[in-house]
């Protein structure tokens, strides 16, 4: 079984190798900030946020804080601290999940379904089960923008700016840890682990294409 700070670093790392935007806070990984694009087919599709995350000491086996830093209006949220009301995070976490399963399960569901009936916005929650459109607009109204049309890309551009962007991500992980007072030896395990990762995303675009 891994150290927590061992699971902590690897977590980190992973989701800074995906598509999200991380930056890490006080030149750290226990605090970070990342950026979350709304889920498609939701009304928070075409919103931008940045989503503040909190590792405590004992993560995995104690749940991360996740909080909205730029305003939503959600029933679930809290619109003065950003605070998330979700059971998976608050009440059933379970060592199993990682952050990529909070960005992309866990607040995608929770945007795609509100419940008003627990709410930490009462008028978020009172708006939605009174009045659907006028709920809709004030979503739309807090939306930070919006996404353009998606042009269409021919598939080899599209693969070829996928591996530079993970070859890219790859760069900013290293970079960061070199910065980060990490011991020098799992400093180096978690570069060899990033650039395999790196380039077996890579292989996988080829074989794809």
């Amino acid at each position: 079984m891994s150290s927590p700070s061992k699971r902590r670093e690897m977590d980190v790392m992973k989701l800074m190798m995906s598509d999200y935007s991380v930056e890490p806070i006080n030149d750290g990984i226990s605090e970070l900030k990342v950026e979350f694009h709304g889920p498609k087919a939701s009304l928070y599709e075409g919103g931008v946020w940045k989503v503040r995350v909190e590792l405590p000491d004992a993560y995995p086996y104690k749940s991360p804080s996740i909080g909205f830093i730029n305003k939503i209006f959600h029933p679930n949220v809290d619109e003065l601290s950003g605070s998330v009301c979700l059971d998976v995070i608050n009440q059933t976490w379970s060592p199993m999940f990682d952050l990529l399963n909070i960005f992309e399960v866990f607040l995608p569901q929770l945007l795609l379904y509100p419940n008003p009936s627990d709410p930490l916005n009462g008028d978020a929650a009172s708006l939605m089960m009174k009045d659907q459109k006028q709920y809709e607009q004030r979503v739309k109204d807090m939306q930070r923008r919006r996404i353009s049309p998606a042009q269409p890309w021919k598939i080899v551009t599209r693969i070829s700016a996928t591996m530079i962007s993970v070859m890219d991500k790859a760069h900013q992980v290293m970079t960061t840890l070199l910065e980060m007072q990490i011991h020098e030896e799992r400093r180096s395990v978690i570069i060899k682990t990033t650039i395999s990762y790196a380039c077996s995303i890579a292989c996988k675009m080829i074989k794809i294409s």
